[in-house]
C-alpha cells in the first residue's frame, strides 16, 4: 500500500470547514484504491498571527520540506491586511518551494447552473496555467515620502527568461496531453511596453518547438470578454502571475460557482512538495455557518492524488463530484441549494465508493 505524508494547513474561515471535508473524501478514495495517508496539521493562520505576530514560524519551510504534499484550506481574515497574510504564508511557500506552475481547471458540470445563456456541460472545459513565482507579484519597489504631497510608490514587475520559458513549456506540455492540443497566451503588449513584448517573444519561440500544438493569443482585456462570450474556444490558457490570477477566478465564475474551483501550486521537477488549495478564499461572511461548498477543496485533493501518481483515484473523485452534481443530490447555497457542507461531503464520499 502506498503511503503519503501530507501537511495540512486549514488556515482561516471556511478553510477549517472544507479541509476536513476534503480529507474525508480523499480518505475514502484511499481506502478504495489502496492508498494510505499520514496527515499532519499546522495551525498557521491569521488567528496565529494575532497571537504571535507571525503567520507561520520562521522555520516553517523546513517543517514542511519532508512532506509529499501540502493540503491548504484558505488564508485571510478581517483585521489582518491581505498583503500581510499573503506574504506571511502563501507566497513564502510558493516561492520557497519553487511552485512556479499554478494550475486551475475550469469545467461546466451537469447540474450546475451556468450564468451564460445556452451553455451546456461539455462545452466549457479548459485549464488556466498561471506563472506563480515572479511577474507582477514581485517584492521589488517601495514607498517614499509617505504622508506628504511628495509621496510616491514604485512597483516593479520581474520577468526572467527562465521563469517565462518554464511556465510556457508547462502549458504546451499540458496541451499535448489533451484532445484539442491548443494553447492561448494572455498578453498586453500594446500597453505594457517591456515585459509583455518579451512574453510574446518567448511564446513565439516556444510554439516553434511544438508543431503539433495550435496557438493563439489575446490582450488581457479582450480575453476576459472572450471568457464570457466564447469560453468554448479555450483548452489551455497561459498567463503571467497577475493575468493568470484574474483569469483563473473569472473562469470558475462563468461555469457557475467559484466554490467548486480547485488549484495546484506545482513544482514540476518534484524537488519540493507541491501545494493544493481551493480558489475561493476564507469567505468570512459564511464562516461557521456550515454551508461552505467543499467541492473546491475536494477537487484540489483529486489534483493532489494525480500529482502523487494516483490518477485512477483522482479520476474517481472527479467522477464522484460530477455524479453528485448531476444527480439531484444536496447542493450548497452558492449552487442554488439549501444543503450544508456535511450533506454534500457525505454524498461525494458515497459516490467515491461507487465511482
Amino acid at each position: 500500500m502506498a503511503t503519503h505524508k501530507i501537511a495540512v494547513i486549514a488556515g482561516d474561515g471556511i478553510g477549517k470547514e472544507v479541509v476536513p471535508a476534503g480529507i474525508e473524501v480523499i480518505e475514502a478514495a484511499g481506502r478504495r484504491f489502496g492508498i494510505d495517508f499520514q496527515w499532519t496539521a499546522f495551525d498557521w493562520s491569521c488567528e496565529r498571527f494575532a497571537k504571535t505576530g507571525e503567520m507561520m514560524p520562521k522555520d516553517g519551510l523546513d517543517q514542511l520540506r519532508p512532506f509529499d504534499s501540502i493540503f491548504l484550506g484558505a488564508v485571510g481574515w478581517p483585521g489582518v491586511p491581505d498583503h500581510v497574510s499573503l506574504w506571511g504564508l502563501l507566497i513564502p511557500i510558493r516561492r520557497g518551494f519553487d511552485q512556479y506552475a499554478n494550475v486551475r481547471p475550469v469545467r461546466l458540470f451537469e447540474g450546475v447552473q451556468c450564468p451564460l445563456a445556452g451553455r451546456k456541460p461539455g462545452e466549457i472545459d479548459f485549464y488556466v496555467v498561471r506563472e506563480n513565482t515572479e511577474g507582477e507579484y514581485s517584492a521589488a519597489g517601495g514607498r517614499m515620502f509617505e504622508g506628504t504631497d511628495r509621496e510616491f510608490v514604485v512597483q516593479e514587475a520581474v520577468f526572467t527568461r527562465q521563469g517565462v520559458d518554464r511556465i510556457l513549456k508547462y502549458a504546451f506540455d499540458m496541451a499535448r496531453t489533451r484532445q484539442r492540443k491548443h494553447v492561448t497566451s494572455a498578453t498586453k503588449s500594446n500597453g505594457i511596453i517591456h515585459t509583455m513584448p518579451f512574453w510574446d517573444e518567448r511564446f513565439a519561440a516556444m510554439k516553434e518547438r511544438y508543431s503539433d500544438v495550435t496557438t493563439d493569443q489575446f490582450h488581457i482585456d479582450i480575453l476576459t470578454a472572450h471568457f464570457v462570450r466564447n469560453p468554448h474556444w479555450f483548452d489551455v490558457v497561459v498567463g503571467s502571475n497577475l493575468f493568470g490570477d484574474i483569469l483563473s477566478d473569472l473562469g470558475p465564475a462563468v461555469v457557475g460557482s467559484i466554490g467548486i474551483a480547485p488549484s495546484g501550486n506545482i513544482n514540476p521537477e518534484r524537488a519540493h512538495p507541491s501545494m493544493f488549495e481551493p480558489v475561493h478564499g476564507s469567505a468570512p461572511d459564511i464562516a461557521g455557518k456550515g454551508i461552505a461548498n467543499p467541492i473546491g477543496q475536494v477537487w484540489s485533493g483529486a489534483m493532489m492524488l494525480e500529482h502523487l501518481g494516483h490518477k485512477e483515484a483522482a479520476d474517481a473523485v472527479v467522477r464522484a463530484i460530477a455524479v453528485v452534481l448531476a444527480g439531484g443530490g444536496p447542493k450548497t447555497p452558492d449552487l442554488g441549494g439549501n444543503g450544508g457542507t456535511r450533506d454534500l461531503t457525505r454524498a461525494i464520499v458515497e459516490a467515491v465508493k461507487a465511482a
